[in-house]
């Protein structure tokens, strides 16, 4: 981290960032002179700014606000180091970090921690899990009273329609682009293929798989900061919302994954297009954890308008081989390549926690040995089948009756996300879905 600064001495400031448990950036602003004193001692804030709400304010009846005189953690480096912040003007470096008690013992409610612990149960079993995602968000100018597409700084036309595939759409927004992949190379984050997708604005950029979990949500994690501050640099927005538009499809947040042994040899592949026992029960272990991970992956008033029958967002339980109508799918390819797509959360997602989430549902599946159900054909919208739950009220309480959840996150971070999201949900109650869309067009 040193050796980075000196061969950046332009550096003028830091950043020092968390996340918190909607995913929101929280730190500081320090002079980049005493980033040397950061890299040894770390810095301080309270434990609960990690336990916000999405305004930013403390949750009423957490006890880590009054009850304990709303104590301070020690933020330390995640070891990603510096990367630079390329949408600004000033020269500025950016430390990740995560939270740690005075003791030395991790801060459980920190979402990075969560997906360590999962991590770890992997690695005591002798497996590595290999993870990539997928991230839809919008182009947006929210200069007037609603969202609408930009005008593309080629042609000087605003276009009113989704454009799946279009390279034209693309080459629109080449400028953006351009300097997006740039500043991925410079930040080390793996972004692969953009695509135009079906919304109004909407893109998709992959991120390629990483034998390391925790780098993979780091990566999604930087990367949908990174694209917001790109796209405030070129004039109009980017948000990872679920739904900023009625008529148009929402944004999700799509993860791969596969499980190497030991050995480095990828346990859902047995040289068939079926894939082994391991896979089977990898996605029945999803499958049973989905209703009571809902909140992870839907977890904002306005995530419940992109699970709607139709619009590319799966909302039964179920799982096929090569459909996207279903929330567990299994892509087609050679079978040393057999991995799982899971298809629920939406853009709108902490990508730790859906991360966590996730890895540790399927290999609570692997743990189990249950047997997958029979992967269903055809178009699951059409089907009676077991849905997920269908409101934010709904995702509450599965969340915190889940068995399947509680085996994978901790009750100190269960209880506060609980916590939060129904303070959220108090308080959303009141607004109506244009002032929804305000807050969570740059939040999340």
């Amino acid at each position: 981290m040193q050796n980075w600064l000196k061969k950046n001495p332009e550096i003028r400031t830091i950043r020092v960032i968390a996340s918190d448990l909607n995913g929101v950036a929280r730190g500081k602003r320090v002079p980049a002179r005493y980033a040397d004193k950061i890299i040894k001692d770390g810095t301080r804030f309270p434990m609960s700014a990690l336990n916000l709400d999405i305004w930013g304010e403390d949750i009423q009846d957490s006890a880590l606000v009054m009850e304990s005189g709303d104590q301070d953690g020690v933020l330390l480096p995640t070891g990603r180091g510096f990367v630079p912040m390329p949408w600004l003007n000033t020269p500025t470096g950016l430390l990740p970090v995560w939270m740690y008690r005075d003791d030395g013992l991790p801060f459980l409610g920190d979402p990075r921690h969560a997906l360590a612990e999962v991590q770890n149960r992997f690695k005591a079993k002798g497996y590595t899990p290999v993870v990539g995602v997928e991230l839809e968000f919008f182009l947006i100018d929210d200069t007037g009273e609603e969202p609408q597409m930009p005008v593309s700084p080629l042609s000087g036309k605003r276009r009113i329609a989704g454009e799946i595939l279009s390279s034209h759409a693309l080459d629109m927004f080449d400028n953006f682009f351009t300097e997006l992949y740039d500043a991925c190379d410079k930040m080390d984050i793996p972004a692969d293929a953009a695509i135009s997708e079906s919304g109004l604005g909407q893109f998709e950029i992959n991120l390629l798989h990483q034998p390391n979990a925790l780098k993979a949500a780091d990566d999604a994690w930087l990367f949908k900061i990174l694209v917001k501050g790109i796209a405030r640099k070129n004039g109009f927005a980017a948000s990872f919302m679920a739904k900023p538009y009625p008529n148009y499809a929402g944004s999700g947040l799509h993860m791969h994954f596969s499980v190497l042994d030991h050995k480095g040899l990828n346990i859902f592949d047995n040289s068939s297009a079926e894939g082994s026992a391991a896979l089977h029960n990898a996605v029945q272990g999803c499958l049973s954890a989905m209703p009571g991970s809902m909140l992870i992956f839907a977890p904002h008033a306005n995530s419940y308008a992109r699970l709607v029958p139709e619009a590319h967002a799966p909302t039964s339980v179920a799982w096929a081989y090569e459909n996207r109508t279903v929330a567990i799918r299994i892509p087609s390819g050679p079978p040393k390549s057999r991995r799982i797509e899971h298809r629920l959360p939406g853009g709108d997602v902490n990508p730790y926690l859906s991360v966590a989430v996730i890895l540790g549902a399927a290999l609570n599946g692997i743990e189990d040995g249950i047997e997958a159900p029979t992967p269903i054909t055809g178009n699951a919208y059409t089907q009676k089948l077991p849905q997920v739950p269908e409101t934010w009220d709904g995702a509450i309480t599965s969340f915190e009756k889940s068995d399947q959840v509680a085996r994978i996150l901790n009750p100190e971070l269960m209880l506060n996300f609980l916590s939060t999201k129904r303070q959220e949900a108090s308080k959303m109650a009141d607004l109506s879905p244009e002032q929804q869309i305000e807050i969570y067009l740059d939040s999340v």
